[in-house]
């Protein structure tokens, strides 16, 4: 039995954890106040690669068309519908060729000279002229749109939403994600298994996928208590066997945890850079500007329709981190507005020592 890890101290009344023993998963109900915790989440027991993508997939070994999961065999998929080819769907689709557990790739996204950029480049084998196109024929399907598209995307694809076909998101927020998908997919909601993946670049579209972007990146999975058991186990294999470390946790716990380690440093990264640029002389203290800023505000670069749906989506969590933020910022101004030297020091000592010792 694999060891426990932590995912994070989530201080929030939790309905229910997903946990695997051994490689298979089961469910446990808890309501807690405590850390919330996941058993054998970090897929590092077996150390087997998958020889088809010749990448580090540890627990996986790629036969034929079958994955063998901790010993488990495992269906690999026949067809990939991708809804969204951009910079995350792209992404995955060359992540799962590569790794060889995806035969054919049909894709669909709004703009077509983006398809058509994306069959060009070998993200996809063949082009949807919708979204409900592209589900047909699949065994798995990502949704990867912005998180206010997620709604009219699973409206549209409704009808071919069918047992045992895997569907998933890639939405950076999951509690608005899982209440679209009960209203939309109501007694389909079993097939679809919520998932973040905890990567990406300052740029995006279609010509900046990269086969390896979810290479040792984490990955939540956010299940409800009705999502088929199997569907939640075949999407840990499809993420691991591209390289990424998957952790499970409920959607209200996880908005709780990326609004305090995500969407509250994006906030503060899009606010620090407009503070300066906004100046008079903004312009001229931007030239001044050295690694340090640059390093700080590298993500004000990201996808602007993106990080909308996001700080509105999520905007209870964040508001509630920004006072966090604004709580100890005061702490930092008071100190200086009274020449606290000894204070400013303290506090800058335990950031630092924090921060040179956080694991990442």
């Amino acid at each position: 039995m694999c060891k426990n890890w932590a995912i994070g101290r989530v201080r929030t009344a939790i309905s229910s954890a997903f946990v695997t023993r051994a490689g298979r998963l089961a469910v446990t109900f808890v309501t807690s106040s405590t850390p919330l915790r996941t058993d054998a989440l970090s897929t590092r027991s077996s150390g087997l690669n998958s020889r088809a993508a010749n990448i580090r997939a540890p627990g996986f070994a790629a036969v034929r068309h079958v994955l063998i999961f901790h010993g488990k065999r495992i269906q690999m998929f026949r067809q990939l519908g991708l809804i969204g080819c951009g910079l995350m769907g792209g992404s995955f689709a060359l992540a799962m060729k590569r790794a060889g557990l995806v035969k054919h790739v049909v894709g669909y996204s709004k703009s077509p000279s983006t398809v058509i950029t994306a069959q060009k480049m070998g993200v996809i084998d063949q082009m949807a002229e919708s979204a409900l196109m592209a589900v047909s024929g699949a065994d798995i399907v990502l949704i990867a749109v912005p998180v206010a598209a997620t709604e009219a995307t699973l409206r549209a694809i409704r009808h071919l939403v069918h047992p045992n076909t895997l569907f998933m998101d890639v939405g950076s927020t999951k509690a608005n994600v899982v209440d679209a998908a009960r209203r939309v997919l109501r007694e389909r909601l079993p097939s679809f298994v919520p998932a973040h993946p905890i990567a990406g670049k300052e740029v995006s579209g279609i010509t900046h996928a990269d086969a390896t972007l979810y290479q040792d990146a984490q990955v939540v999975l956010t299940p409800v208590l009705e999502t088929d058991m199997n569907l939640i186990e075949r999407a840990r294999a499809a993420w691991t066997g591209i390289g990424a470390q998957v952790r499970v946790m409920t959607p209200d716990a996880h908005d709780t945890a990326f609004a305090a380690v995500s969407h509250l440093p994006h906030l503060l990264a899009f606010a620090a850079y407009l503070g300066v640029a906004h100046q008079a002389d903004g312009a001229q203290f931007l030239d001044l500007a050295g690694p340090g800023f640059r390093d700080f505000t590298r993500i004000a670069a990201s996808d602007p329709a993106v990080w909308r749906d996001v700080l509105l989506a999520n905007r209870t969590q964040v508001l509630a981190q920004a006072e966090m933020f604004k709580t100890m910022l005061y702490k930092f101004e008071s100190a200086m507005r009274e020449g606290q030297a000894d204070v400013i020091e303290s506090l800058i000592k335990e950031a630092a020592a924090g921060r040179s010792n956080w694991k990442k």
